[in-house]
């Protein structure tokens, strides 16, 4: 399902502007890198969960590299100089991913076989499909209790409502920060894989699409709040099955951004505006 994805995607950037208030541009790339190294080691014959575990740590390194010249470099310099960095990332990732595979459509091999879908009459369920959903929502749910029950997630929530405060209240921000950017990678890069596993199919641009529908995500959710971020991946997801059913593949976008004009319109906030990381209890 690839309303999992988007909100795998959307919580990543949720992470990034609801604790730093900063839309971090590059975690496309990092979804690409997800699947991208997933694909290149499972070609090689390394076994997928090998292969999975690699990508995520090369998501985790690589969004550590982000926050260094990024976050660390830059956040004085002006309120949009990060933003315009994160997206030279991005376009330098691609670009990369370019130059060592190329530039054409890859395909993964079929990895769970044929029989490992359910059939409720005309009914189709994809048993990896329904895992990511499965992995997403515990994911979120971990994420939830540690920023909630933990002293790691006290400090992200003080550092969300104000840095400054954080600092006088002795919140280490330089070992923080970081984490924020760690973490996002790691569910930046976990959609990247899920999505390689489950649709077969990779190549250095196909960050850029599901960015877009997991920014949507976050904001028809409303921006700060992860569970917010699940939610609108859900309904981003149902919206497009719904629209190719009805009108065809043509009309998937005009559905989905026009259901995020309407949301913005009505309620700018989005549908749990309000209830932001910084403020959670």
């Amino acid at each position: 399902m690839l309303g999992s994805i988007y909100a795998m995607v959307g919580v990543a950037m949720t992470l990034s502007i609801g604790i730093l208030r900063f839309l971090n541009f590059s975690i496309p790339a990092l979804f690409m890198i997800g699947g991208m190294v997933t694909w290149a080691l499972v070609r090689v014959g390394v076994p997928w969960p090998i292969a999975a575990l690699a990508a995520l740590a090369a998501g985790a390194a690589v969004a550590l590299i982000v926050e260094a010249f990024t976050w660390r470099w830059m956040r004085r310099a002006g309120p949009f100089i990060p933003l315009v960095s994160s997206m030279a990332f991005l376009i330098l990732f691609e670009h990369l991913a370019v130059v060592k595979w190329g530039s054409d459509l890859q395909t993964i091999p079929q990895l769970f076989g044929a029989g490992v879908d359910w059939r409720i009459g005309a009914l189709v369920i994809s048993i990896p499909q329904l895992a990511g959903l499965v992995i997403s929502v515990v994911m979120v749910a971990l994420l939830s209790l540690a920023l909630a029950k933990t002293r790691l997630g006290r400090g992200l929530r003080t550092i969300a409502e104000d840095s400054d405060t954080a600092l006088l209240l002795g919140v280490d921000i330089g070992r923080i920060v970081p984490l924020v950017f760690m973490i996002s990678g790691l569910f930046a890069a976990l959609a990247g894989i899920l999505f390689a596993l489950n649709y077969r199919q990779v190549d250095p641009f196909m960050g850029e699409a599901l960015g877009l529908k997991g920014i949507s995500a976050m904001v028809v959710g409303g921006m700060g709040n992860v569970w917010g971020a699940i939610v609108g991946g859900m309904i981003i997801g149902l919206v497009e099955v719904l629209s190719i059913d009805f009108f065809g593949a043509d009309f998937v976008d005009i559905a989905v951004y026009g259901l995020l004009l309407i949301i913005l319109i009505v309620r700018p906030s989005g549908l749990f505006g309000g209830a932001e990381i910084g403020v959670r209890a």
